[in-house]
């Protein structure tokens, strides 16, 4: 069962106690990545990210890593665009060394000057790493395309220049503008007892801190065209729509339809372009939600000389299906499809860790899994075509990583219109 607490300093503690594992998963969440940065600082979410594993008033760097090693645990963190977590897996026996070390780095990392130097070369080769993947370079380009100037559209590492830029005041100053009790969400899932939430409350409801968050616009749809020469030996191509932010009423239709489309091995784009025609090893399209927007993309890379018939072939997929829906076959598939992929993550601890982060910063409400299921059952032929009409209407975002100075002619934007 679900449990929320909420500290009168406005942090959430969010838990779900699961009795037949041995394992405990705990995070901490904090609203804030690459969708609240500006041009200037656009990086430092991901940055400080790396930089509260440097050190803190008690311990280095080292200790911090060897004390997980030595319990035989895994402490890692990740940014995105909306948000930043820090989290670890233990045995259950040691959740109480696991919420120390974290605490520790959330409230007493120290952002030492050398360290500081060390690391933005670090993340500068991750950088330098992540330019030279256009399988995964593109889908920066296509967020960009989407969203534009918006910070939406921000890439999540940032750019050399402006990490070169930061100095430990900027740190500091962004986590007094962004790491706020009212921010900040602490997760557990697994096997604990009521002492370990009691550590968390000791810990984390006497911390004070305030800043006014600022409210962001909604972005409009871009759809805009940009294409990076590179030399590869595919095409790296992307293209988005509209698609749906987080808690729409409509939004597992969107689900659904995505599985049909691209989703899996079965879907129509991957048996149209990979197992009938061979035109490419990857190809699949997905939806990303956020709390003002969303988007619908696919993704396929392909020889040079094939991005044209590509093209048209997930042209063709999409007008079809907004044309005359899914079958009743794939209707049935997909709901299924959706629930056993459900089911399966509810078996890890960190999963079900996750998912708690995830709906208390975005949609600040937690749907049981009957609900879920209910509202998986609910998806309709008529939902789905209509989802489809609404969305496959639009002009689209594009983007390319390729050896091309540009797109193939047919290759245009206002394609479905």
């Amino acid at each position: 069962m679900i449990q929320r607490h909420t500290c009168e300093n406005g942090l959430r503690i969010v838990t779900e106690k699961i009795p037949s594992v041995r394992s405990v998963a705990l995070g901490i969440w904090v609203g804030t990545g690459s969708k609240y940065e500006n041009e200037a600082n656009n990086g430092i979410s991901h940055f400080l990210e790396h930089m509260f594993f440097k050190g803190t008033a008690t311990r280095s760097a080292k200790e911090i890593a060897e004390t997980f090693d030595e319990i035989g645990g895994n402490v890692n963190a990740f940014t995105s665009k909306e948000y930043t977590c820090y989290y670890a897996r233990v045995l259950d026996q040691h959740a109480p060394i696991a919420l120390d070390v974290l605490s520790d780095m959330y409230f007493h990392s120290i952002f030492d000057a050398d360290e500081l130097e060390k690391e933005k070369n670090v993340v500068i080769e991750e950088i330098s790493m992540y330019e030279d993947t256009p399988d995964d370079l593109v889908h920066d380009l296509i967020a960009r395309a989407s969203y534009e100037k918006h910070p939406l559209g921000y890439t999540i590492l940032g750019t050399e220049d402006v990490l070169r830029s930061l100095k430990r005041d900027d740190l500091q100053a962004y986590v007094d503008q962004r790491y706020l009790p009212t921010n900040t969400v602490i997760t557990v899932a697994g096997n604990f007892d009521d002492s370990l939430i009691e550590d968390i409350k000791r810990r984390f409801s006497a911390f004070h801190r305030s800043a006014t968050l600022p409210v962001l616009t909604t972005p409009d749809f871009a759809a805009n065209v940009i294409s990076q020469e590179k030399k590869t030996e595919q095409a790296h191509l992307c293209i988005s729509l509209p698609g749906f932010q987080v808690g729409h009423d409509e939004v597992y239709s969107l689900i659904l339809l995505n599985n049909v489309l691209g989703g899996s091995m079965s879907s129509r784009l991957f048996q149209e372009i990979r197992e009938e025609r061979g035109l490419a090893y990857s190809v699949y399209s997905y939806h990303s939600s956020y709390k003002e927007a969303g988007t619908f993309t696919v993704y396929t890379g392909t020889a040079v000389e094939h991005v044209g018939q590509v093209f048209d072939i997930v042209s063709h997929v999409l007008r079809d299906v907004a044309d005359h829906g899914i079958t009743e076959k794939e209707l049935n598939k997909g709901k299924e499809q959706l629930k056993g992929s459900l089911m399966l993550s509810l078996e890890s601890t960190n999963s079900r860790m996750s998912r708690l982060g995830k709906n208390e910063l975005l949609l600040e409400r937690h749907l049981t899994l009957d609900e879920i299921l209910a509202k998986i059952d609910r998806v309709s032929h008529e939902s789905v075509l209509s989802v489809a009409q609404q969305l496959f209407r639009s002009k689209l975002a594009l983007a390319m990583v390729s050896p091309l100075d540009g797109f193939p002619a047919n290759v245009k934007n206002d394609i479905l219109l």
